[in-house]
């Protein structure tokens, strides 16, 4: 088959290519015949785009594989481009000649399947529109967060997946063997960004992380994908202003580069272009206060609830901002208020739609002894996190950050119903299979 210029089908729906003779790689995704014509609708990583192939347009053994070649087969079609309001797009190929590369077998997902049934075939299922619209705007998501830190004059550095100790508590540590001793994945960079926020200043990270939580719910994963910043010389104003400017930025993004996903997903650009600092802010205590107007008690000390954040977030299109949590519930590296010592200058963003914290950060404490009592006090030994220790014998000064779970801005974004869908092969406590 002679070769044309190959082009995406993106391209084609913009209308450059009217006329003209290309070439389209891609899979069958639905076809129809009709006397000697058949409709064949091709997908390819950018959309799909109906080719119309006639019996006597094209070789007969071209036409007769058309016939045969199910759902899912490889198929290279040669045409020229055509606008026709009736084609999905607007445009088609009326077809010159089309070679099946692979004749598929007939694929195992039709309609009304279960949504375990899809999670065992997910190798097959991220095949479907709705799964590429998503992870299309998961490209352009991750592409911002790197856009916005690097734009803000940080730098991307790499921690360690391999740890001896926790950051945020043994409960939801995966334990491995490390050559015959004890060791640990990541829950997240936050002791070694302190390390190098000492050394570069202004650092950030896009990367895994694992939390072995057993919550069993439409927002947590076991594995996913951390942006975590941290910054030298700042308090947790300054890294606040940060996490609101790098979702506005992520949500003007996907705005603007993938507006036809958006809709599809049920958003719109206006929306996401919407999501403007500042964000509304609340202390722990004003949230409790709001709650209790509500009818939704809450002890003090206790952490905001799915219950309680869909509570805060009503009615909101933007995040919220929820901070100075209750000490008594917070991690040891997390900085007292010097003006009220029963809060740690902490904060949370909780996005609305069910999906609830997007952000958690906090200024760090830099005193020594705080930090080595409140490992005492939460069982841990401070001789295992000697080295981190060594932060605050030389050189310490005030520092900040904060880490954002990408899978749960994607699941915001997108308005979907569980954060599952927001990664290719997710990972939960009751699957790690595809």
């Amino acid at each position: 088959m002679a070769r044309g210029p190959m082009v995406v089908i993106a391209e084609i729906l913009k209308g450059a290519y009217v006329g003209r003779e290309v070439e389209l790689r891609g899979w069958i995704y639905r076809t129809r015949t009709m006397g000697g014509k058949a409709f064949v609708v091709v997908r390819d990583d950018t959309g799909i785009l109906q080719a119309a192939v006639s019996k006597d347009g094209v070789p007969a053994e071209s036409f007769e594989a058309v016939e045969r070649a199910l759902i899912e087969s490889a198929v290279v079609v040669r045409g020229t481009v055509v606008a026709d309001k009736r084609a999905p797009g607007g445009y088609e190929i009326r077809a010159a000649d089309v070679k099946i590369v692979h004749f598929a077998e007939k694929f195992p997902i039709q309609e009304d399947l279960s949504e375990e049934f899809l999670l065992d075939v997910r190798h097959l299922w991220i095949r479907s529109q709705r799964m590429t619209q998503i992870f299309r705007v998961r490209h352009t998501a991750f592409a911002a967060v790197h856009e916005y830190f690097r734009d803000q004059g940080f730098w991307e550095v790499h921690p360690p997946m391999i740890t001896p100790a926790g950051s945020e508590g043994g409960s939801t540590l995966f334990e491995i063997e490390y050559f015959g001793r004890k060791a640990y994945l990541t829950q997240s960079w936050q002791l070694y960004a302190e390390a190098l926020a000492l050394s570069m200043s202004k650092v950030y990270y896009v990367g895994p992380s694992f939390r072995a939580e057993k919550s069993r719910t439409s927002r947590h994963l076991t594995e996913y994908w951390h942006a975590e910043m941290e910054q030298a010389w700042a308090g947790m104003e300054d890294v606040l202003k940060h996490a609101e400017g790098v979702i506005s930025h992520a949500c003007r993004r996907v705005a603007e580069e993938r507006p036809d996903d958006v809709i599809a997903l049920g958003r719109t650009p206006e929306f996401l272009k919407a999501v403007t600092p500042p964000f509304e802010r609340l202390t722990y205590r004003e949230a409790m206060d709001i709650l209790t107007a509500k009818g939704v008690g809450i002890e003090w000390g206790k952490d905001l609830r799915t219950f309680e954040e869909r509570a805060l977030t009503e009615g909101r299109t933007k995040p919220i901002i929820v901070s100075h949590y209750p000490r008594v519930s917070q991690a040891f590296y997390k900085a007292r208020d010097p003006t009220d010592p029963e809060v740690v200058l902490a904060f949370d963003v909780i996005a609305g739609d069910g999906v609830g914290e997007i952000v958690g950060g906090s200024e760090r404490e830099t005193d020594l002894a705080t930090i080595e009592a409140s490992l005492r006090a939460q069982g841990e030994d401070p001789k295992a996190y000697a080295w981190y220790l060594d932060l605050r014998r030389y050189g310490s000064v005030q520092h900040a950050g904060f880490g954002m779970g990408m899978e749960r801005l994607i699941q915001w974004i997108c308005k979907l119903e569980h954060i599952r869908d927001a990664v290719p092969f997710p990972r939960t406590p009751a699957r790690f299979h595809p």
